[in-house]
């Protein structure tokens, strides 16, 4: 099974021969539309668009718009996180106060509401302080030890205690920190997801704002916190990060393209062909409307790696053939003979290995799939036709004009010491081909089952910067310094003092009619005999909050409320079962009203309970433990809460991790196999073209444990990226390899294709590892691990394709030809044998002949 595809390749090389200009034209004007896309391109940012349609973050959504929650954050609401010596003393309470007021005052803070530990101290020495002009004057009126016994007094009060921090102290009437909040009503109810002109959600822009605020017109240390503060540091880190690696990366990739070209106009021209690629890729984004998400930063450096191999095969593989004596059309046609049908299986492959992301459920590592595929088509265009149009424009050029001409030899030579260094695979080949094939089997066994161990995360803190910048990053002169980073500082803060002791939560989301007789005897019933993930209390049944624990608490403080329960409970358990909406109507109406909100809907259609989870209890073991428990319930009950939604998603990013390895190497066997047989009549070639990829994937595996790098929103789709960039390598030493083998013997065929391509492979795999690898210089770690893995796996793919590729080769020669000295094909078969380490010469169409090659 044929194909005669040369006509398709003589189609190309006529026109990049005979018309380059027009080429040229043709696609410096789709440039200018691609162009005009990227002023449309947007940003997405955070771990929000990673829970797209997951269960349980819909349900976290719906706890949030359904349930009033006064002390905790909304997206329509900012924190003030107060610190202090003790923050209940009257001045620090004070601060508060007026930090709340002077918010509230001002038109453009849209608040419609605030709350905080300072105003319910100040309403219990003055149950008339409704207002926070009151509440100030209250509490300027009232001496220390009132407003230390009215400490005392809310000590048992949830809704005080809930604001403190863990080193609350009732005897002293003192604490650490606090925190307030100030609610706003945002017009257009945007939240704080849409975006205005000026790039800010209307939150951020308020948040922002308020610190400035705060900073100038009071004297406290008080900082403002939110989503929108989050969402903008977010932002800011994927500026900072591109500010830092986009420079460096293009030094370090400009000074390897000075070695690897050694000519100033073909490093002009393989510098312009890279930034053509990244602007038709970015247009494309804005075209599309596909959001640009952090993983995205690693796109341009995956383009550039592939476009730097491109185009460094295409020069070198040019010079190669000019060295022999070919004018400037001849060997350009030579060139693109042979590496436009390389760099279609080079780009058909590299597709596979990102499309099989869409296979991913989450949403940005499906559009990272999309975008980085449509880029590498792009790149091959771009490379394939364009840089060798323009090559011939400018050589025949440069004839007639004063254009200075530095090295234009090849890189790896025979006879040369680079040369001898990249045969080693060949000698090894020579003598020992299946000892090489078996070693190579047992390591990749061996660091695939090593591998398993790779440990899965997902944490906000992926996405934000380091508590503290590197000291190097920091001496970095403007605008490349990163900015001063405050989000994650806050969070460990919060953490280490307002998070219980007892560790973290769990949340089960109930829909259901809360107002049937049996709604709260069903919630009860649910915490008996927990999990050991749940904390429990003296009667084996887990810790939680819900609507039932508030009636609880609420009898036990009013003892009509009492009665009311008592007579509506009909089994004597403290859970009342009859009269429900009674019992709701006066709950609300009394003191623990705003408690109550938190826990069941304003309609009675679905109510929330939070059980409480040991410290000593894995993400993974809480999240199980809560679908356990959610079961129990009569009701439609969705397990929910920050911990359950992350590691849902951390679940996926190792499905997806896996998921898109099985399919990207299934679908590229299948690629391979298939296009071998379309376009040389050689399908086992294929499995050969396979066997470095193999190692390299199981060596990237196991190195990701000896690192200790995990399964992450940006590494879950190394490994289907090391085939797709892996396969490149392995590619252009097998298509080589069958074009020399059709005019010369096995090794000697070997010995050039390795040399030649060798050197080629060489020069990519620097530029590249290295124009990768500087993403560890970005600010966010998990970014800089992607950098190293990716470098790792490049590096990996090209030792592979030099040290075991010849002599999978050697073994795949012996099954598929009767002679090993004997050119292959029918073509070959007809002229004058070609003895071990004589050249055949040149050929002014090499490699192209008739036949089916003498595959078995």
């Amino acid at each position: 099974m044929r194909l005669d595809f040369q006509r398709f390749v003589d189609w190309a090389d006529d026109n990049i021969v005979n018309r380059p200009q027009k080429v040229m034209l043709a696609f410096l004007l789709v440039t200018v539309v691609f162009g005009a896309g990227l002023g449309n391109v947007s940003t997405e940012a955070g771990t929000q668009q990673f829970a797209e349609d997951i269960p349980a973050a819909n349900a976290l959504d719906r706890i949030e718009n359904e349930f009033d929650a006064p002390f905790t954050e909304s997206p329509g609401s900012t924190q003030l996180v107060q610190r202090d010596r003790n923050v209940l003393s009257k001045q620090s309470m004070l601060s508060m106060l007026r930090a709340q007021r002077t918010l509230q005052e001002r038109d453009d803070m849209y608040v419609s509401g605030t709350s905080s530990s300072a105003a319910i101290i100040a309403q219990s020495i003055d149950p008339g302080a409704t207002t926070l002009e009151r509440q100030i004057t209250a509490l300027e009126r009232a001496p220390q030890t009132e407003i230390s016994r009215a400490v005392r007094q809310n000590a048992d009060n949830p809704g005080f205690t809930g604001t403190l921090s863990n080193d609350f102290n009732r005897r002293s009437a003192s604490a650490s920190a606090t925190i307030g909040v100030v609610r706003h009503d945002l017009p257009g109810g945007s939240g704080g997801g849409s975006v205005g002109q000026s790039g800010e959600s209307p939150l951020t822009s308020i948040q922002n704002d308020a610190q400035r605020i705060i900073d100038a017109e009071l004297d406290t240390d008080i900082t403002v916190f939110g989503s929108g503060i989050i969402a903008d540091e977010f932002g800011t880190v994927i500026t900072d990060s591109l500010l830092i690696v986009t420079p460096a990366a293009v030094l370090l990739i400009v000074g390897f393209l000075v070695i690897a070209y050694r000519d100033l106009l073909d490093l002009l021209l393989g510098v312009t062909s890279l930034g053509m690629a990244v602007i038709w890729t970015f247009g494309f984004l804005g075209l599309a409307g596909i959001p640009f998400n952090q993983i995205m930063i690693s796109v341009p450096p995956l383009l550039l790696a592939v476009g730097i191999d491109f185009g460094i095969h295409a020069i070198n593989r040019y010079r190669e053939d000019r060295a022999t004596g070919l004018d400037v059309e001849a060997a350009m046609q030579a060139t693109t003979d042979q590496l436009l049908v390389a760099f279609f299986i080079v780009t058909g492959t590299t597709v596979i290995g990102f499309l099989s992301n869409l296979a991913s459920d989450l949403p940005p590592i499906r559009d990272f799939g999309i975008v980085a595929g449509v880029g590498i088509i792009f790149t091959f265009f771009i490379f394939g036709i364009f840089l060798p149009a323009a090559k011939v424009w400018l050589d025949r050029r440069r004839e007639d004009w004063p254009i200075p001409t530095f090295s234009q030899r090849p890189l790896g030579e025979e006879g040369s010491v680079l040369g001898e260094v990249l045969s080693v695979g060949v000698t090894l080949s020579r003598h020992l081909p299946v000892v090489v094939l078996v070693v190579a089997l047992l390591f990749s066994v061996g660091a695939a089952g090593y591998a398993t161990g790779v440990d899965t995360s997902f944490t906000q803190e992926d996405f934000l910067p380091p508590e503290e910048v590197s000291p190097l990053l920091k001496t970095l002169p403007e605008p490349f310094a990163p900015s001063d980073y405050g989000v994650v500082g806050t969070l460990n803060f919060l953490e280490d003092r307002f998070t219980s002791t007892q560790g973290g939560s769990v949340t089960i989301y109930v829909e259901g009619r809360m107002g049937e007789d049996d709604a709260l005897e069903r919630i009860h019933r649910a915490g008996e005999d927990p999990p050991s993930e749940f904390v429990t209390d003296g009667n084996r049944r887990a810790e939680s909050t819900s609507i039932v624990t508030i009636i609880q608490d609420h009898a036990e403080q009013d003892p009509e409320f009492a009665a009311l329960v008592d007579r509506n409970d009909r089994n004597d358990n403290g859970v009342p079962d009859d009269n429900l909406g009674t019992i709701y109507s006066e709950l609300a109406a009394s003191s623990s009203g705003d408690r109550a909100s938190q826990y069941l809907a304003d309609d009675r259609r679905s109510a929330r309970v939070v059980y409480t989870v040991s410290a000593d209890a894995s993400d993974s073991e809480a999240t199980a433990a809560a679908n356990e428990v959610a079961d129990r319930f009569r009701y439609e009950a969705t397990p929910t809460g920050n911990t359950v939604v992350f590691q849902e998603v951390s679940d996926l990013i190792f499905d997806s991790a896996i998921t898109s390895l099985a399919l990207a190497l299934s679908v590229t066997v299948v690629f391979l196999v298939a296009i071998y047989w379309i376009l040389e009549g050689l399908p086992s070639l294929g499995i050969a073209n396979l066997a470095p990829i193999v190692v390299a994937v199981a060596a990237v595996a196991g190195t990701m444990r000896v690192l200790g790098i995990s399964f992450n929103a940006f590494t879950a789709t190394i490994l289907s990226l090391t085939i797709g960039l892996g396969i490149d390598y392995s590619v252009h030493v097998v298509h080589r390899f069958v074009d020399e083998r059709r005019q010369r013997a096995l090794l000697p065929a070997l010995q050039r294709t390795v040399v030649g391509t060798g050197g080629a492979l060489l020069g990519s795999m620097a530029t590249t590892s290295f124009g990768i690898g500087v993403l560890v210089l970005a600010v966010l770690s998990v970014l800089g691990q992607f950098g190293v893995l990716t470098a790792v796996s490049i590096t990996y793919s090209f030792l592979a394709s030099l040290l075991v590729l010849p002599s999978a080769l050697v073994v795949w020669d012996r099954f598929a030809n009767d002679d090993p000295m004997v050119p292959m094909g029918p073509r070959a078969e007809s002229k004058p044998p070609v003895e071990s380490g004589e050249s055949a010469g040149p050929n002014p169409r090499p490699g192209r002949t008739s036949g089916d090659g003498g595959e078995l």
